[in-house]
């Protein structure tokens, strides 16, 4: 058994799409088992039954729309008019409109690809460095991943089994505070640079606040919506769904159902599958390892080796961010967090605080070598090398960290609400 497992990581190391991997080692260890293959048939019956899995498909096909109907220009132009005349104002334009998108795209690929070839021209226009840009736009595809409707605290949520819009609430704070801590780091240095600001006539505002007034105002309502008890987050994602193709068909008619509509939802099953398939399959394996007491294993082992709860905080942001390193984000979460929950149990670390964490470990980790995926994909989009992207985004990391050290240390900013 230990030689199939040791093949079937090394051929994912070498290419093997990672569903395929966890698909075959669930099937290894059900052999070795005894067990019949049934039982990871019966954990994808229990992820379809999950009452909010339905709102992933939904509120990836309203970003899809988003995207081809020209919501980022429309986004931009509005933070470019309200942002302009701050120090750093146009870095922090980028910094919004990308964390906006994000949000809601719930993937940084998709936020690099249809931002930053608009965004890289405005900033090398305003003087800002090559080597700035490139770190602020690749950095900036993973920045709104806690930030509601994101797909990851969806997933996080129906894999640890917490309440979705709790958690969305945990993830306001934190997420507020790095975009507050970026925008500072923006202006400081766009300040030494002495860099000039845009300055914007009421003309001006007034046309970007009338296109972009209707996306913008998406988060408030699916915030009301939600806590307001008017909508559950499926619901929720539905009614975001009708609004984009409300605004994107018939308002500004940049989308022609006739003739994009099937390409779009195309594109939302290509994206919606991926994550899909993950999901199924890793959950069947956690529940292998589980039935095994592997996670009771581990348990007994780190209370035998970690004696505080700030020695396990520690462990587990070092741990995070080599997971965050090597795994794309949502085959993280799900493989991850079962074996985490009992561990946070036992040190008194909240599963909503544990999921802030988590998801500030992962944001971070789009960003590291060796499969960083903002790293790839921004590699694609300014053809540029990987390594100078991440040379590029090692001052912002360094921000992210020093933020990281502050959601972890202070529970507070993620159980406000409690």
């Amino acid at each position: 058994m230990i030689l199939l497992l040791a093949l079937l990581l090394l051929i994912a190391l070498l290419g093997l799409p990672l569903f395929a991997a966890l698909g075959g080692a669930a099937l290894v260890l059900v052999r070795h088992m005894d067990m019949d293959p049934a039982v990871l048939v019966i954990e994808l019956n229990r992820l379809a039954s999950s009452p909010n899995l339905i709102a992933i498909p939904l509120f990836t096909f309203a970003g899809v729309v988003m995207a081809a109907g020209g919501a980022p220009q429309r986004l931009v132009r509005l933070f470019y008019a309200v942002l302009g005349r701050m120090p750093g104002g146009i870095a922090s334009v980028a910094l919004g409109a990308c964390a906006f998108f994000t949000a809601f795209s719930g993937a940084s690929g998709i936020t690099i690809l249809a931002l930053g070839g608009l965004l890289y021209p405005i900033l090398e226009k305003c003087g800002y460095p090559e080597r700035f840009s490139l770190g602020l736009l690749t950095t900036s595809g993973s920045i709104g991943l806690l930030f509601p409707p994101s797909l990851a605290v969806l997933v996080y949520g129906i894999v640890a089994g917490v309440n979705i819009d709790r958690l969305f609430l945990a993830g306001l704070i934190p997420g507020t505070l790095l975009m507050l801590l970026l925008v500072a780091f923006n202006s400081a240095r766009a300040r030494r640079l002495m860099l000039p600001r845009r300055s914007c006539t009421l003309e001006e505002f007034r046309r970007a606040l009338l296109h972009g007034a209707t996306e913008l105002a998406m988060p408030p309502l699916i915030l009301l919506g939600i806590f307001g008890g008017f909508v559950t987050v499926t619901e929720a994602a539905a009614c975001t769904v009708v609004y984009v193709l409300v605004v994107e068909a018939l308002i500004f008619r940049t989308i022609r159902l006739r003739e994009q509509l099937i390409p779009l939802m195309r594109e939302t099953c290509i994206l919606v599958g991926s994550i899909l398939v993950i999901l199924g399959v890793a959950m069947g394996l956690i529940n292998l390892l589980i039935d095994a007491q592997v996670p009771d294993r581990l348990l007994a082992w780190v209370e035998g080796h970690v004696g505080s709860r700030a020695l396990f905080l520690l462990i587990l942001n070092l741990t995070l961010l080599a997971v965050g390193a090597i795994m794309d984000i949502f085959s993280a979460i799900v493989v991850v967090v079962p074996l985490l929950l009992p561990l946070a149990a036992r040190y008194g670390v909240d599963p909503f605080h544990l999921g802030v964490v988590m998801l500030a470990n992962l944001e971070i980790g789009y960003n590291t070598p060796p499969v960083g995926i903002n790293l790839f994909i921004a590699s694609q989009r300014f053809g540029q090398p990987v390594f100078r992207l991440f040379r590029a985004t090692l001052p912002f990391l360094a921000v992210m960290l020093a933020w990281l050290g502050l959601v972890t240390w202070i529970p507070f900013l993620s159980l406000w609400w409690k």
